[in-house]
């Protein structure tokens, strides 16, 4: 049982607050609580340490507390130093669970927290962005050895995985949550593109209608993004490096144009690509006053925040989450939430209805590769059909929703090839 004195937060007296998010968010998670009724009879990591690094908020505090009711000793970080709630770091506290963070620290107690997290020895893992493997691989091979394996949440996680299973380095078996089905057809899509508006809006509180919305990048994330910035009324524009996606974007509806020319038009710039510097500095010298910067990919890299202040003549907090960089010829360019993951930098990210699904993903994930992680490579692993396939069957028992079955005739004619 973890106590105050094991963990690194910033209030525990704001444990009340924390504990009223955690149970707002619990009564609209009904598959993660099908999964924590199993856990709670099952016991399947009983005995175990478990390290979390993610976004640290209400629905991320819920999975935790359900892994802890599968037996394990749960100690968790945040995966991003302005996602953090400090009243739900508080909660989990209360509630047994070993917590290193709060909201934004300097730099070097953020990674400090993340070493801490780790220096727990834990048996599994669940990372989002790949932080807590990537200091395993790096800085801290020798707590690597224990780790049984683990599973990650986010696109940029799994780029940075397949990047070590690539070269052989990959110390142990890491589920792609974020490839399976029920995670980026949802928690992508519709998960991002409400949550990023939900976090533009709150922090800038202007109008979308009639403007004209860059969306740098046509993934899933980007599909959300462009496909609710529609709904809201704006003329969207797409950029993208792939000729598939571009041609999908343009079937959508979407004009397509590369970014030097699409820098000229927007009044708002989202970037979803998981790569870095997609805004930069020729971009910067195009874009018309006013020009609203926001990021929805894991790391502050996507826009080249270097680039634009050295452009700029001077720089200032205009608002809460706003910064306003003049530009010598009197243009002014706004940058959202320091170029940080705006939906939870600036807002409280995804639905609970949603995350409900890749959290359930996250909680059976972690349960496979413990079961299975003797027989698992050293390689990035996908999550098995029947557990994604498990997953969207209780959401739509909680939604009241009944499909139908393939009769025996009907699973024959499908199996032969000469009927």
């Amino acid at each position: 049982m973890s106590t105050l004195n094991d963990s690194q937060i910033a209030d525990i007296s704001l444990a009340k607050d924390g504990h009223l998010k955690i149970d707002w968010v619990r009564e609209h998670m009904p598959v993660l609580n099908r999964v924590r009724e199993r856990f709670e009879q099952e016991k399947p990591f009983d005995g175990l340490k478990v390290a979390i690094s993610l976004h640290l908020e209400a629905k991320t505090a819920y999975l935790a507390k359900v892994v802890q009711a599968g037996g394990a000793q749960v100690t968790i970080t945040g995966s991003n130093p302005l996602s953090t709630q400090d009243d739900v770091c508080a909660a989990l506290v209360e509630d047994g669970i070993q917590v290193f963070a709060r909201y934004n620290p300097p730099e070097e107690e953020y990674k400090q927290h993340l070493m801490n997290t780790l220096e727990t020895k834990p048996d599994l893992v669940i990372d989002d962005g790949g932080d807590l493997v990537s200091i395993l691989h790096s800085e801290r091979p020798d707590l690597a050895k224990q780790i049984r394996g683990g599973a990650e949440e986010t696109t940029t996680g799994i780029l940075r995985l397949k990047a070590l299973a690539k070269e052989g380095q990959l110390k142990f078996p890491m589920v792609a949550v974020n490839d399976a089905y029920c995670k980026y057809l949802f928690d992508n899509r519709y998960g991002t593109g409400q949550s990023v508006w939900d976090g533009i809006n709150r922090t800038t509180n202007l109008v979308v209608a009639g403007k004209t919305v860059v969306v740098i990048g046509y993934g899933w994330c980007g599909r959300g993004v462009a496909m609710r910035a529609k709904g809201l009324g704006a003329k969207v524009i797409v950029t993208e490096i792939d000729p598939i996606k571009a041609i999908e974007a343009y079937m959508d509806g979407f004009e397509v144009m590369s970014m030097d020319e699409a820098a000229q038009h927007g009044d708002y710039f989202v970037t979803v690509t998981g790569n870095k510097d997609c805004i930069r500095k020729p971009h910067y010298q195009a874009m018309k006053d006013g020009a609203i910067l926001a990021n929805a990919g894991h790391f502050d890299v996507e826009i080249n925040i270097n680039e634009l202040e050295a452009l700029s003549t001077s720089k200032r907090v205009v608002r809460q989450n706003i910064e306003e960089f003049r530009m010598e010829d009197g243009r002014n360019i706004y940058l959202l939430a320091e170029g940080r993951l705006v939906n939870l930098a600036a807002g409280d990210g995804h639905p609970a209805e949603i995350m409900d699904m890749t959290f359930a993903l996250q909680a059976l994930g972690l349960e496979y590769v413990n079961k299975q992680y003797e027989a698992l490579n050293k390689e990035v692993v996908k999550v098995p059909q029947e557990i994604d396939e498990q997953v969207a069957s209780y959401k739509l028992d909680a939604l009241g929703i009944k499909i139908d079955s393939l009769t025996k005739e009907q699973v024959s004619y499908l199996d032969s090839w000469n009927e």
